[in-house]
């Protein structure tokens, strides 16, 4: 699961004219433990400074697990008369929505099995012993929370520890999308740590938006590219494990541990990246974590179930090479 962190951020605010006239506007700064950038084309400058401080506290008090008087942060500590805000349910809803549709692969209870193993940028991977698995897949399953209808939320076991790490960076975006549509702005380009939302065309030039997506053989501290993308009115979302692959001992072949939220086990995945195309970056994000834990075949198995949802898959093939499979829907949006 990513970090979804109490934001800290400053905004940087630019300007020049487009060729029909509108204004182009610019902002970035530090926010939910990532960076942002936006761009986006009006007539009038907008109180964008305002709207994003809003937007990332009201998220940040709903949702964050590193704000200990957040939302999220009390359920899981057992208070049970926390009335959830419309931000929660959405996102709850989401995600109950991709558990389903991923038949348990996506599930954000899973984050304290996730602990256990020690998966992290420094930690060796350690699998627990089988009596610590089935203790802590007590506390596993989305199925095993439930949203009232006064926005509650009920835990069928009071250990479980929800965390929407994996999906509420693409619902912020979501949002601040939708106050740009508000705001009468048809053109617009916000990344937010990576994931994005695609609105409209860049006027400056008249072309699509064109995005990129990162190279997993690029070194730590380099920014090289897989594939450049042509977008418009799309979100786009990835995730990837391919800084942290290892290389088996005896057959050369290089892989990633995943854990199987139905199990409570590790296994090894040659899925190295997973970029995900849909209607909003919520989907896309959730589904583009699920992918990951799903693996390769898995993943190509559950995308025919879906609709509107294009897939770019980079895994590591047999003789350790790069290999990509591309859905035909998303091979239309890659530049040529």
């Amino acid at each position: 699961m990513r970090k979804f962190l109490a934001a800290i951020f400053a905004i940087f605010i630019f300007l020049s004219c487009s060729e029909d006239g509108a204004e182009k506007y610019t902002a970035s700064g530090d926010a939910l433990g990532t960076t942002y950038h936006i761009t986006f084309f009006a007539e009038n400058e907008l109180p964008v400074a305002d709207a994003l401080d809003s937007i990332f506290r009201v998220i940040n008090n709903s949702m964050s697990t590193y704000q200990e008087d957040s939302d999220i942060s009390r359920i899981n500590d057992g208070n049970t008369n926390i009335q959830v805000d419309s931000n929660f349910v959405e996102v709850f809803n989401y995600s109950e929505k991709i558990y389903n549709e991923s038949n348990g692969y996506f599930d954000p209870t899973v984050g304290l099995l996730v602990n256990a193993y020690g998966f992290g940028p420094e930690n060796f991977y350690e699998e627990p012993d089988s009596l610590e698995i089935d203790s802590l897949m007590t506390y596993v399953g989305f199925d095993k929370l439930k949203l009232t209808e006064d926005h509650k939320i009920r835990k069928e076991d009071p250990g479980i520890y929800m965390d929407f790490n994996a999906i509420a960076k693409g619902y912020t975006i979501d949002v601040i999308a939708k106050w740009f549509d508000e705001k009468g702005v048809d053109n617009y380009l916000i990344e937010l740590g990576g994931e994005l939302v695609a609105k409209g065309k860049n006027t400056e030039n008249d072309h699509s938006w064109r995005v990129a997506i990162d190279d997993p053989q690029q070194e730590e501290g380099e920014r090289t590219y897989q594939t450049v993308l042509s977008l418009e009115n799309r979100a786009l979302a990835t995730s990837g494990n391919y800084r942290k692959f290892r290389t088996d001992s005896l057959t050369g072949e290089a892989f990633v541990h995943t854990i199987n939220p139905l199990t409570g086990k590790a296994r090894q995945s040659n899925l190295l990246s997973a970029s995900v195309l849909a209607e909003n970056c919520t989907l896309a994000d959730g589904y583009a974590t699920a992918f990951m834990a799903l693996g390769l075949e898995k993943s190509k198995e559950m995308l025919q179930r879906l609709d509107g949802v294009e897939v770019y898959l980079i895994y590591a093939g047999e003789a350790n090479e790069m290999q990509v499979y591309s859905s035909e829907g998303f091979k239309k949006y890659l530049q040529k």
